[in-house]
């Protein structure tokens, strides 16, 4: 049986965009009715962009609709008549070098919008170095004043599947420090201070050129 690519994110961009029951979310995307329910209400894949189904021809509108119409009803996957893709094998990105010019401001979207991302992740999802991945966030990059935040998705130098999971993977690896951390202050007695997860960034308002001052050197 054919099974829809990216649930998670197919199911953050059903939750905002349709009126579908959480039930009807779940038979479709196979996760369950309460992690949905956490999508929703953004306990679970804080920050994560949707991906939707009718652009990548699981679903179409119609479908959408007719559900919609029918809690009773459940969504059908578009029947696909294009084979599917043969999974890469693994090496390093090979980046056009048309795009390699937008690398910089790619590294720079992902420093604002995902701060929890490691500094090798934001190298290998754009093609480039841990050097330069530094020199951006130093702002010591030969043509910093020129450089302004970018979607590395939209610029197409990674996929939204790529980016996401990395998001995930850092974001998992925080939180097992962050609860190491925790076990540690309580066993030596001492007083576990409260962390709050700072507020996510609004993608929309990432690709603003407000890294920092261009003026400065």
């Amino acid at each position: 049986m054919s099974q829809v690519l990216m649930p998670k994110a197919t199911a953050v961009w059903l939750v905002e965009n349709t009126t579908l029951t959480f039930d009807q979310i779940s038979a479709f995307t196979g996760l369950h009715p309460l992690e949905v329910q956490a999508i929703a209400d953004g306990e679970v894949a804080g920050g994560m962009t949707g991906l939707d189904p009718t652009t990548n021809g699981q679903l179409t509108k119609e479908e959408i609709k007719r559900v919609e119409a029918d809690q009773g009803a459940r969504l059908k996957l578009s029947p696909r008549d294009v084979p599917m893709p043969v999974a890469r094998s693994k090496g390093p990105r090979y980046t056009p070098v048309a795009k390699r010019q937008d690398r910089p401001d790619a590294i720079a979207w992902l420093l604002k919008v995902h701060p929890e991302l490691q500094e090798s992740q934001v190298a290998k999802l754009v093609g480039s170095t841990k050097s330069t991945v530094q020199s951006v966030r130093d702002r010591t990059h030969w043509n910093m004043q020129n450089v302004r935040p970018r979607d590395p998705v939209t610029l197409g130098l990674c996929s939204l599947k790529d980016l996401n999971d990395a998001v995930d993977k850092a974001r998992r690896k925080a939180a097992r420090e962050d609860a190491a951390r925790k076990r540690e202050a309580a066993k030596a007695g001492l007083p576990v201070e409260d962390v709050s997860d700072a507020a996510p960034v609004d993608p929309a308002e990432a690709d603003q050129p407000d890294i920092g001052d261009p003026t400065q050197s």
